[in-house]
């Protein structure tokens, strides 16, 4: 009889890249959401280095205001509400003439 042989497997472990500011911050945002709700339902929060640093009911005006505190950083703004907001990205349709296949 011919006998079994079984080789090891080896273990592949591929680093994890690290999150970016924005990311950081933007899941900073849902982790503080719920306590956010109850404190600033209806106005846009910045968060900065996982902290809300300012609020205000115009996101523009937000924005002008932090960067204009803590400098020209990367933030998380967003409005606090239970509905998620749909991000629109822009594109162009391509136009073509009936009967043209190509």
């Amino acid at each position: 009889m011919s006998e079994t042989i079984i080789t090891p497997i080896f273990d592949v472990s591929v680093p994890v890249p690290a999150l970016s500011k924005g990311e950081r911050e933007y899941r900073a945002f849902l982790h503080m959401l719920p306590g956010l709700l109850a404190t600033h339902r209806g106005q846009y929060v910045a968060v900065h280095e996982g902290q809300v640093v300012d609020s205000d009911a115009n996101d523009i005006i937000l924005i002008q205001r932090v960067h204009a505190r803590i400098g020209y950083v990367p933030i998380y703004v967003g409005i606090v509400s239970e509905e998620r907001q749909v991000a629109r990205v822009p594109h162009y349709r391509e136009y073509r003439p009936a009967g043209d296949s190509a």
